[in-house]
């Protein structure tokens, strides 16, 4: 079996054609200290004799980080493939050559290996950054698969000139720093920022410039995995990134630097303000977010941000902070900016009596006509909505895919227009939960359920006051909804009679995996509260039911809080009913 490795000729050699680069990394690896050797993998016992040159010297010991580091890894291939095209230029005698090792030797002893010792690459980086001149002569001509490790490494160092260089070299198209860090240190974005600055001032493109993307979001977590830790020497360069960036001869257009907004302060982030300022100064740059999430921030501040980004980029907006309406009315300008939105967050907006009310809900329901992409729309306590909810959705343009109103009054001519909206043709996530309908026809409901049935697959009416009486108005609908996979009506006051043909009508939807029901009424005494016995004999009827169906299935029953604590039953575990079959 031959060990074969790159024979890497050192700096010093007279002659060598091969890449600066790699032999700055030779020079780097050559001098490490003695001992490094004794904190890698045990190299296998006889295999010593293959290493050439004096034990401890500087070939012996480079000889012995490449056995031990193939030893720990269980590679017998290549470890650095040199660049195409590149010469490395002969070993000198007495130096590097390839190893030959007996196969019993190798397959006997290399899985003893118990703990994980740094591998070479790692010990490259490191080493070559101890001298930050060195590693930015050598950026120019460092392997591709080196880079996301070293630049990890100068990250983590706070190397900030080495980051700088490694940015105007960066071989990908996608620089996803945020998948790094969140919002890295000010001196490392800025280090950044200014090896930008360099790329986007060059009227002469650099030979390696394939740099399009600058990803500032929490994502792309899986590029850093596949090009670091064990797997980097498994990595082809025509990995999905790699793929990319090999495509493309340059930038053909401009640079994006893409971040996600979330404005949790009275004042923007400073090393946030800092780069939408830095964005905003240059014309060939494309500052594009995709979210934007408020958490708490004066409006005025909240419109000064806004304005500084471009607002068709934004995907999804959440507001998470109670909000009045009139807050909501002079946010409404922005959001209609917002015109590819597919999924709007709004939570908490109270209504407080005022004669500009009318004209603060025209404000936000006429910017709705812009958001012609908006595909989910969730509204938790839109106390403005009682009476308006039919305003709202005909200003919808665009079918949805989702729809969320909870905890709020609405009257039964709004669950009828609901019911008659076109714009849920298409639906497939449906959540009422809070909306009181004791007092309501069950026909709406009846209605509303018929136009989703053959798309809604999450359909949620949890604490609704629903009785017998409206589900058993639903029942034929429920039992054609074939793509529901979750259905909760846990909170109701359903007695045992109806839990029965509730279970028996909803028997045929095989994609149904997820089921959450109230615990009937038979369960609760007269006081309101959960009678343990009465329960247990409620579970165990339902099994009976569960096992005459002739299915595997899993239901769970929630308790009502009790009337005059609001605690409730506390179980070791939340009480299921589970109907599994013999083999």
């Amino acid at each position: 079996m031959t060990l074969s490795g790159p024979s890497l000729p050192l700096a010093s050699e007279p002659g060598v054609k091969g890449s600066s680069g790699w032999k700055c990394l030779g020079q780097r690896l050559r001098f490490l200290p003695l001992g490094t050797c004794e904190t890698l993998a045990p190299v296998p016992a006889g295999a010593e004799r293959w290493l050439c040159g004096r034990p401890q010297s500087p070939e012996w010991n480079w000889g012995k980080l490449r056995l031990s580091h193939h030893c720990q890894n269980r590679d017998f291939g290549p470890e650095w493939v040199p660049p195409e095209g590149e010469e490395m230029g002969p070993a000198r005698e007495g130096g590097l050559v390839p190893l030959t090792l007996p196969e019993d030797s190798f397959q006997s002893r290399f899985r003893m290996v118990t703990r994980t010792p740094p591998r070479l690459l790692e010990l490259a980086a490191e080493s070559l950054l101890k001298d930050e001149d060195l590693a930015i002569a050598a950026v120019e001509y460092l392997p591709t698969e080196l880079f996301p490790l070293l630049f990890t490494e100068a990250l983590a160092g706070r190397c900030d000139k080495t980051l700088k260089a490694m940015v105007q070299a960066w071989p990908f198209a996608r620089l996803p720093l945020g998948g790094l860090t969140q919002m890295p240190h000010q001196k490392a974005l800025q280090a950044v920022l200014d090896g930008l600055d360099c790329l986007l001032a060059r009227k002469v493109r650099p030979r390696r410039w394939k740099l399009r993307v600058l990803d500032l979001r929490n994502a792309s977590r899986n590029f850093w995995s596949m090009w670091s830790g064990a797997r980097v020497h498994e990595c082809p360069l025509t990995g999905p990134v790699a793929e990319d960036s090999l495509r493309m001869k340059g930038p053909s257009g401009p640079l994006t630097v893409f971040v996600d907004l979330c404005l949790r302060e009275r004042t923007l982030d400073e090393c946030l303000a800092n780069l939408i300022r830095w964005a905003r100064r240059r014309r060939s740059l494309h500052l594009c977010c995709k979210k934007v999430t408020i958490f708490g921030m004066p409006i005025q501040n909240i419109k000064e941000v806004l304005n500084l980004v471009q607002l068709g980029c934004v995907l999804e907006v959440e507001v998470h902070f109670t909000w009045q309406l009139s807050t909501l009315g002079k946010f409404a300008p922005s959001l209609g900016r917002m015109s590819n939105v597919r999924r709007l967050v709004l939570s908490h907006i109270h209504k407080p009596s005022s004669s500009s009310e009318e004209k603060h809900i025209g404000r936000f329901t006429s910017q709705l006509l812009r958001l012609r992409h908006l595909r989910k729309l969730r509204m938790e306590s839109p106390a403005f909505l009682e009476g308006r909810l039919g305003q709202m959705l005909r200003c919808l343009n665009s079918p949805l895919e989702a729809l969320s109103i909870t905890n709020c009054q609405l009257t039964e001519s709004d669950l009828a227009c609901l019911s008659q909206c076109p714009s849920i043709s298409q639906l497939k996530e449906l959540d009422l939960s809070g909306l009181s309908l004791a007092c309501f026809s069950p026909q709406p409901l009846q209605v509303l359920l018929e136009r989703v049935a053959a798309t809604i697959q999450d359909l949620v009416l949890e604490y609704c006051g629903l009785s017998d009486t409206h589900l058993e108005a639903i029942l034929p609908a429920l039992s054609r909804c074939h793509q529901l996979q979750t259905f909760s009506v846990r909170g109701n006051h359903l007695s045992m009679a109806l839990m029965e043909r509730l279970l028996r009508h909803t028997a045929g939807l095989s994609r149904l995996s997820l089921e959450l029901y109230p615990a009937p009424l038979e369960s609760y005494g007269s006081q309101g509260i959960i009678h343990p016995g009465r329960f247990a004999q409620a579970q165990a009827e339902l099994l009976g039911i569960l096992k005459d169906l002739g299915l595997p299935r899993t239901i769970w029953l929630r308790t009502n809080p009790c009337p005059h604590c609001g605690s409730k039953i506390v179980y070791d575990s939340d009480p299921f009913v589970s109907c599994q079959l013999p083999d």
